[in-house]
C-alpha cells in the first residue's frame, strides 16, 4: 500500500458553525483564501460555504484546495431511521460530487454538546442498549450505502455525546463491521476526555480512514471540569487550540501515523474564537509546527 496523506484545514477555526457569533464577521472567501496562503492542500466545509457542489468547487479550484470531508449530525438513537437515511443520502451526494471519499458521522441523539448551559463531564450521556442497537444498525445501513457509492463513513467520537470515551469507542468498534464502519480519530476531544491518544491509534490503525489534528489547554479543562462548564463555554474559553499551540506533543503522533499504512487527510481543527485567536495566524503556526516535525 503506497501511503498517500494530504493536509486540510477546518474552517471552524473562522466561523463557528455550533456558535456563530464566534467569526460572524469572516467572509467564506476570506476562510479558504487564507487556508490556502498557510500552505493548506483541502479543506473541510462549514455553513458558509456555497451549499452547490459546482459553485463551491469552482471558488475552491483557483486557490488548489480539494474537499476533504464534512460532517453529518445523525439521530439514529432518538428518531425514525428513514429521516436520518435522507439526510445522509443528501449529504453524501454532495461530499461525492466534490470528490470526497469520506463521510463524517456523529451520533446527536441525546448529546449536550450544542447545549450552553449544560454541564459537560456532569451530564454526559449515555445509551442504554436498545439505542446501542438503533445506533449500530443504523450505521451498517449507513455504510452500505456509503460503499455502494464507493465512499466510507467516519465515526467521529466527540465530547457530550454517547460515544465519547474509550470503553464507547471500543464498544461501536467492536459491534460494527469494519467493511462498513470506520473511525475518524480526533486528538483533542481524545485528550479532552482523558483517553490515551496512542493507545486508541494503536488499537484501531486499520478502522482509522480520517485524522482531525487538535491540540489542547490542559489548564482550561481544568477549569471546565472545576466550573462544570458546558462544552461551548470550553470551546470559548479556548481549550482548544491547532497543533503546536497547546499541551499535545505531536511527534510521536506523527511518527505513528507515518510509520502506519494510513493514507487519507489530517484535518487541522481548532475552534477558537477567532477574534483572540487569528485564524490565518495561527493554521500557518500548525502548518510550520507540523512541517517542522
Amino acid at each position: 500500500m503506497t501511503q498517500f496523506i494530504k493536509y486540510a484545514c477546518a474552517p471552524i477555526a473562522w466561523t463557528n458553525d455550533d456558535l456563530p457569533e464566534l467569526g460572524k464577521e469572516n467572509s467564506f472567501e476570506q476562510c479558504i483564501s487564507e487556508m490556502a496562503l498557510a500552505g493548506y492542500e483541502g479543506t473541510e466545509i462549514g455553513n458558509k460555504y456555497p451549499k452547490d457542489a459546482e459553485v463551491l468547487k469552482s471558488y475552491l479550484k483557483p486557490r488548489n484546495l480539494s474537499v476533504a470531508s464534512a460532517w453529518l449530525s445523525l439521530y439514529l438513537t432518538t428518531k425514525p431511521y428513514e429521516e436520518t437515511e435522507k439526510s445522509f443520502i443528501d449529504h453524501m451526494n454532495f461530499l461525492k460530487a466534490l470528490g470526497a471519499k469520506v463521510i463524517v458521522v456523529s451520533e446527536q441523539g441525546k448529546s449536550i454538546q450544542g447545549d450552553i448551559n449544560c454541564p459537560l463531564f456532569k451530564f454526559k450521556p449515555t445509551f442504554n442498549d436498545e439505542e446501542w442497537k438503533k445506533l449500530i444498525d443504523g450505521l451498517h445501513r449507513l455504510g452500505s450505502i456509503a460503499r455502494d457509492n464507493g465512499m466510507k463513513i467516519v465515526y467521529h467520537h466527540h465530547m457530550g455525546t454517547g460515544v465519547q470515551t474509550t470503553e464507547e469507542i471500543k464498544k461501536l468498534m467492536d459491534a460494527t463491521d469494519p467493511k462498513l464502519v470506520s473511525l475518524l480519530y480526533d486528538t483533542g476531544h481524545l485528550h479532552f476526555s482523558g483517553e490515551d491518544i496512542v493507545d486508541i491509534f494503536n488499537l484501531y490503525t486499520d478502522r482509522i480512514h480520517h485524522i482531525h489534528f487538535k491540540d489542547i489547554r490542559s489548564t482550561i479543562v481544568e477549569h471546565v471540569k472545576k466550573e462544570n462548564l458546558s462544552f461551548l463555554e470550553a470551546v470559548k474559553q479556548g481549550a482548544f487550540t491547532v497543533p503546536g499551540d497547546g499541551d499535545i506533543d505531536f511527534k510521536p503522533i506523527l511518527e505513528m501515523i507515518y510509520e502506519s499504512d494510513y493514507s487519507g487527510w489530517i484535518v487541522v481543527e481548532a475552534e477558537q474564537d477567532p477574534a483572540v485567536a487569528n485564524p490565518f495566524v495561527y493554521a500557518k503556526k500548525a502548518k510550520e509546527y507540523i512541517n517542522a516535525i
